[in-house]
Parts: C-alpha cells; structure tokens; sequence
C-alpha cells in the first residue's frame, strides 16, 4: 500500500486530523535539525508509543542511525496509508476508479450534500484530498 505526500499529510494534520500511533503507522519527525525525510515505523521493536499523562511520546528503541531517544508525538507527522485513509472516509467512501486518462479519483459521498470525486496521480493522495475535504466540512 502506498502512503500520502508529507505535503498532504501536512495539511490534514492542520485541519485537524488525530493521530492515534498503533503498530504499523508510519511517520516523519519534525525538526529544523533534521532536513532528512526519513520516515519511520512504529513497531514493538523498533518505535514503541509511550502514553504519559503529559502526552504521547515515541521511543526508538537501540536505533544506532542518529541519536535520538524519543520524540513527542506533536513532533512527528504521521503518513497515513491508503487503507487507512480509506478506513478514516467511513462510509461516505463509494468507490475509487481509475480515470481514462490514467488518474486514480475517489467517490466520496455525505448525506444532504452532492457526491464529490477527487483525483490524483497517487491513490493514496486522492484518497487523503477526499478526506480532508470531510475534515474540513467537519470541522467549518
């Protein structure tokens, strides 16, 4: 499965979107120090999620790469997949198709409102638009 653009991811996590981290969701960290986009794993092994009172924090566990032992959720940019951005649309998500000239465009539907289709070169990218159009009309 593919996952979105950090561009997209970036402005979903401005409309609102929370993030839960469970195993398997895949993220970049956010520092000026850092021009790098590694992106990261969160997994039992490798990058555990710590709930504490004052928040969630991401532990990296024995990683030799570059020092860094944790870093605040607030600090990382999670990169949705395409199932669960499929998952997150619920059920106003009607169909993904692929366009004649070869784009990839979600039908999306909410009740009192007319079906919307968004398109892009990247599933997962049509997909996220979509949700973030929801997230938007959401939370306007």
């Amino acid at each position: 499965m593919t996952g979105i653009s950090r561009d997209v991811a970036q402005q979903l996590r401005d409309a609102g979107l929370a993030w839960k981290p469970t195993a398997g969701d895949r993220f970049v960290v956010l520092s000026e120090a850092r021009e790098e986009d590694d992106v990261f794993t969160v997994s039992d092994m490798v990058v555990e999620k710590h709930d504490h009172p004052t928040g969630t924090i991401l532990g990296f566990n024995g990683t030799t790469e570059w020092a860094l032992d944790s870093v605040r959720i607030e600090d990382a940019l999670w990169l949705p997949r395409e199932d669960q951005l499929r998952d997150l649309l619920g059920p106003a998500f009607r169909s993904l198709a692929r366009s004649t000239m070869g784009w990839y465009q979600v039908l999306v539907e909410v009740p009192g409102r007319p079906e919307q289709v968004f398109d892009s070169e990247n599933p997962a990218d049509a997909y996220a638009e979509a949700l973030l159009a929801l997230v938007k009309a959401a939370t306007a």
